[in-house]
């Protein structure tokens, strides 16, 4: 068996009338990130993860953010054709644990929800998706609710 890891990271800015998307759900909060596509920078540094593991470049290289194609899209599209682009190396998902750094909102409760959504868009078990939720205790550009920041370490294998 081949195992691989990679790591992702994803920070945006937050602004106030901007939506807030996290692990493919709709967070309701007055900021929400600023960005090419929906924003969502957990499921990018999740992306990321997966590329680097697999080898294959990163989220801009695949996904440009000057390309129209990608204006406004859901990120949860991206995150199929990321699956999509490692399976056709011969890898399939072990195991993600991931981090979102944020002062505000409080995810705890929101948790549960990306993990299904995600486990669902990637084909995986939820038992494969580990989000965790910190504040940089008001320090910082999360802590002064400036912008949020996602990290994602993975696990990737095929067999022999």
């Amino acid at each position: 068996m081949k195992i691989r890891t990679g790591f992702g990271i994803d920070v945006h800015a937050l602004a106030e009338n901007e939506e807030l998307y996290l692990g493919g759900i709709k967070i309701p909060h007055y900021k929400g990130t600023i960005a090419h596509s929906d924003g969502d920078v957990l499921i990018h540094a999740i992306c990321d993860a997966l590329l680097g593991a697999a080898n294959l470049r990163d989220i801009g290289f695949h996904f440009p953010d000057t390309s129209n194609s990608f204006k406004g899209i859901d990120s949860k599209i991206l995150l199929k054709q990321t699956v999509d682009l490692i399976s056709e190396k011969g890898y399939r998902i072990g195991n993600i644990d991931s981090t979102l750094a944020a002062q505000k909102p409080k995810l705890k409760e929101y948790i549960p929800l990306m993990q299904e959504t995600l486990a669902k868009v990637m084909n995986t078990d939820i038992d494969n998706i580990s989000i965790k939720a910190t504040t940089t205790e008001m320090l910082g550009f999360e802590g002064r609710e400036e912008g949020i920041t996602a990290y994602a370490s993975v696990l990737i294998y095929k067999g022999e």
